[in-house]
This record gives C-alpha cells, sequence and structure tokens, in this order.
C-alpha cells in the first residue's frame, strides 16, 4: 500500500534516515517512491496500515502519515487517479462524519478557492455530517507548487491515518526544562539523534558526555534505560536546587536514569564488555573551551607529581585531577573504539561531529571496522555546520578481522588550538586563503 508521509519542512537531511531507522527499528519494509529534501511530502509504500502507525508514532521530523487515495499533475488526472484507485472503498465511508483539509507548500488558496476545491471531491458520495474534530474520515488535499508559480505542479489527496510524535518535541523544550546549560542540546535534535540510535524499552543507552543530560532524557523518552558521565562533573552535579536527576524527575522518567558519574572516556571506569545498546553523544568540540581529557603533560615528559611533603598527589584528600589538551580527531576514533567494544551486535553509535564549510578544516569522517556507517545528516549555520554519524555495531561474524583500520594522523602541538583545527579556524572566522571571511 502507498501513503503519504506529511514532513516537517526543517533539518531537512535527517527525514529520510529517521523514518529509515524506525522502520528498522521495527522490522517494517520501507520502500521510498518520492523524495526530496525540497518537499514536504514523501510517499512511501509499506505492507499494512499497522505498519504505517507504527512507522508515525515516534517520528519526531514527520507530522502524520496518510493513506495516499490519488496524484496528479492537476485535478482532472487526480480525480481519475482517485477513481481508478479507491471507488471500491467509497461506500464504505458514506455514512461516516468527515472532513476535508488543504496543505498548500510555496502556495495558497483564497478560502472560497479551497472550497471550491473541496467541494470538486462531492462524486466520491460521503453522504455523513462534516466534523471539523474528530472526525471519522479526515481527508487532505495536498498541493505543491513551484516558487512564485500560480497554479500547483503536484496534486495528492490522502485519507489520514495516524499523526507523529512530534508533539514530544513541545513537552522537551528547554525552554520549560528546569536544568540546563548553553550546551544543552535542543529536544528536536536530541530526540532525532535518539530515534536514529533505536532507543526503546529494554535497551541500555550510555551518554559519554552527558552535561545536563538531554540525550539520556530523549532515549529514556522512547522507553531506555539511560546512564551517562561527564569529565566535569560539576554539570552533573548541578546547583542545590537542580540537577541532572531534577529533570528525569520533572518529566516523570526518573524510574529510567540509572545514575550519572565523573568519567574521562579515554580513561573510562566502565567495565569493558558487550552490553550497552547504544550510545548517543555530542562530543565537546574544544570552542568554548579547549578539549581536554584526564592526564598531566609533566608526568608525560617524566616529572612525577608529588606535594612539597613529596607524597604523590593523587593520595591526596581533595585532589583535583590534571587534565591536558588533546586531538578532537583522536577523540572521535576512542569514541569508535569504545563502541566497537562496548556495543551489542546490531546496537548503534549516534555521533555529533563539526565541520566548516571550508576545504581546509573539513574532518574526515571517522571508520572502524566493526562499525557500519548507516548514515550521515547535516545540520547548516552560517559558516560552519555539524553532522550526525550513525554508525551499526556488525556482527563478528561479518568484521574482517585481517582489514587494517585507516591510519589517521593526528596534528601535532601542545595547546589546544595546535590540537583542533577546527576550533582554530572558528575562532579565525573561517577565513579563506585570500584573508576574507567565507560568506
Amino acid at each position: 500500500m502507498d501513503y503519504l508521509v506529511r514532513l516537517a519542512q526543517i533539518h531537512e537531511s535527517f527525514r529520510k534516515p529517521e523514518l529509515e531507522a524506525l522502520a528498522a527499528l521495527a522490522n517494517i519494509n520501507i520502500e521510498f517512491l518520492a523524495y526530496a529534501d525540497e518537499s514536504p511530502f514523501c510517499i512511501i509504500r509499506l505492507q499494512s496500515e499497522a505498519a504505517a502507525r507504527t512507522l508515525i508514532a515516534r517520528s519526531i521530523l514527520s507530522q502524520g502519515i496518510y493513506e495516499l487515495w490519488g496524484s496528479g499533475v492537476d485535478y482532472p488526472s487526480l480525480h481519475a487517479d482517485v477513481t481508478a484507485r479507491t471507488k471500491v472503498q467509497w461506500r464504505r465511508y458514506r455514512d461516516c462524519s468527515f472532513r476535508f483539509a488543504l496543505d498548500g507548500f510555496q502556495g495558497k488558496r483564497s478560502p472560497s478557492s479551497q472550497r471550491d476545491v473541496m467541494e470538486s471531491f462531492q462524486y466520491m458520495g460521503f453522504d455523513g455530517p462534516i466534523q471539523m474534530n474528530d472526525a471519522e474520515l479526515s481527508m487532505c488535499i495536498f498541493e505543491e507548487y513551484e516558487r512564485k508559480a500560480r497554479t500547483p505542479k503536484i496534486l495528492h489527496l490522502g485519507r489520514l491515518i495516524a499523526s507523529s510524535g512530534r508533539r514530544a518535541k513541545a513537552t522537551y523544550d528547554l525552554k520549560k526544562r528546569k536544568y540546563i546549560s548553553t550546551t544543552s542540546m535542543d529536544s528536536e535534535l536530541a530526540l532525532v539523534t535518539a530515534n536514529l540510535a533505536h532507543a526503546a524499552p529494554g535497551r541500555l543507552f550510555y551518554d559519554p558526555f552527558m552535561g545536563t543530560g538531554s540525550f539520556p532524557i530523549a532515549c529514556a523518552h522512547f522507553g531506555a534505560v539511560t546512564l551517562g558521565s561527564d569529565i566535569d562533573g560539576r554539570s552533573i552535579r548541578g546547583k542545590k536546587d537542580r540537577d541532572v536527576v531534577s529533570n528525569f524527575v520533572q518529566y516523570g522518567i526518573a524510574g529510567r536514569y540509572l545514575d550519572g558519574f565523573v568519567s574521562d572516556l579515554t580513561h573510562t571506569s566502565l567495565r569493558t564488555a558487550r552490553y550497552l545498546d547504544g550510545i548517543v553523544c555530542d562530543p565537546p568540540y574544544g570552542v568554548r573551551e579547549g578539549l581536554k581529557v584526564l592526564g598531566s603533560a609533566k608526568a608525560e615528559s617524566g616529572k612525577a607529581v608529588v606535594l612539597n611533603n613529596g607524597e604523590l598527589a593523587h593520595l591526596q584528600e581533595g585532589f583535583v585531577p590534571p587534565k591536558r589538551p588533546y586531538s578532537f580527531e583522536a577523540m572521535l576514533d576512542d569514541i569508535l573504539d569504545f563502541a566497537a567494544s562496548m556495543l551489542v551486535e546490531n546496537g548503534r553509535l549516534a555521533m555529533w561531529m563539526p565541520t566548516a564549510n571550508d576545504d581546509d578544516v573539513e574532518l574526515a569522517i571517522p571508520s572502524h571496522p566493526s562499525l557500519e556507517l548507516i548514515s550521515v545528516c547535516v545540520q547548516a549555520f552560517n559558516k560552519w555546520s555539524r553532522r550526525l554519524l550513525t554508525y551499526r555495531r556488525l556482527p563478528d561474524a561479518q568484521v574482517d578481522s585481517t582489514a587494517p583500520r585507516p591510519q589517521r594522523t593526528y596534528v601535532a602541538g601542545a595547546t589546544a588550538d595546535e590540537l583542533n583545527s577546527f576550533r582554530r579556524k572558528y575562532f579565525e572566522g573561517f577565513k579563506n586563503a585570500s584573508g576574507t571571511s567565507t560568506p
């Protein structure tokens, strides 16, 4: 059966991967018959109406799904297609309450013109009462226009099957959240990330850079049990009257939060074994503060870290572990190594990474022989962008243990700017070779 998905006209490169991820999670076969980033109307083929309801129920970047009753390039061809496809179904809805709506993209009609369009479908013989709210049969006419065109280029008629889970975006809006910081991921993209990572009941998800908990909260919304860590314990502990736990309490999902703890991914305190169903993270780009990990430059140079009395510093009460600058590219590879060693078979890693609209600082997408890259989604800003990378942990039988892992050469240096080309270019305004800022 063919269905029309009414997509949200935002984060266009994320929309199709989200639908594909949700189909894979529910073991639904999905075929895309018509999709374009420029259009909010997507035509897909599914095996049943039940599959359509399941697919759309938790989608964040869709508004609803409709059984496709017909398509055409003008109204005569639309009416002909509707008749050919659905004439046998009209009798079933003859006495139902019903409503018609019109959804136009890049074009609009006057109220009287809309009424004329809706009345042109009278031949279907619906005799039930017109009911604008909670009608038994809800039909929608979709019109898509070229920019500034006076007539639509494509038309569709659909029967509403179900609305999406997009309302969760408002539920978890950061403006209403008790505890946030300047780096908290917005609710919409956090929920999309959780969808791409297959967060679901009975699964354990971990965020190694949890901050104020945006990703664990999103995963918990979809039923997963979550935990997280951060090298900066202050973000987890929060303030006297608010912290990460208070966010989970606010949304009534505290039972799905195991705990948060202070940890550095490069020196993880988690037992190395494959028990995580998913990892979601937005590692620090080193912009607001240079990326650091646990360690001391003095210790690495062979100089022991001691107190004046000769005792080792780390044995003293109140010891604050030293930190050293670290390469962001090396951190990306560390995350993949961690995921390969911790994810269960077919478990997923959803990881954000920055890139710039400048060839000089285009960071290569990292790879690992045990991880399959599923999708790459891009959120563009003015002079830089970031990508959401989603990987699947391959079954051991599918991993080529003889294949050498691509060797990456990390930038040498001792300071944050030397180790992180993205940070350096960010503060330079992404200037090109001529010395002018990129547009």
